[in-house]
């Protein structure tokens, strides 16, 4: 893996709502938020304490991205089980949540734009909240061709 990796591009007021909307549902349990695409990613929010700056967080973040970038191979798979002929589907995809020793980690995909927040063990019912939240921005962001 490169560290070389290009930086997207986003305005100031996508980047704000996606670390108001991550923060505001999650708390200060929020570790990190990371924006992405299939080729490219940036990170948006670090927590005070976790790494030294935002260049040394960037290699580890990476290899995050890029096990979260499955998701975007993934919607041919998940728009066949949710759009099952029979009604028995169960739903569009909403958000994946990992579950760690220590914490979790949640994608959100919108089209080709996606977030990954990273969080401290917590009640699970924040990680609805944010993954509507930054659903919606992300769909917005998307449709502004940003």
């Amino acid at each position: 893996m490169s560290t070389k990796e290009q930086r997207i591009t986003i305005s100031d007021s996508v980047a704000t709502g996606l670390v108001s909307a991550a923060r505001t549902s999650l708390g200060d349990t929020l570790r990190s938020i990371v924006y992405f695409t299939p080729s490219e990613f940036d990170v948006l929010y670090l927590r005070q304490g976790l790494y030294e700056s935002m260049e040394a967080a960037r290699p580890a973040k990476e290899q995050l991205v890029e096990l979260e970038r499955v998701g975007f191979a993934e919607v041919p798979v998940r728009g066949t089980i949710t759009r099952r002929e029979d009604g028995v589907g169960i739903g569009p995809y909403e958000f994946t949540v990992r579950f760690h020793e220590d914490g979790f980690v949640v994608r959100v995909l919108e089209g080709d734009i996606g977030a990954i927040m990273t969080t401290d063990s917590m009640d699970l019912n924040g990680f609805e909240d944010a993954a509507t939240a930054v659903r919606r921005l992300l769909a917005d962001a998307s449709f502004d061709g940003e």
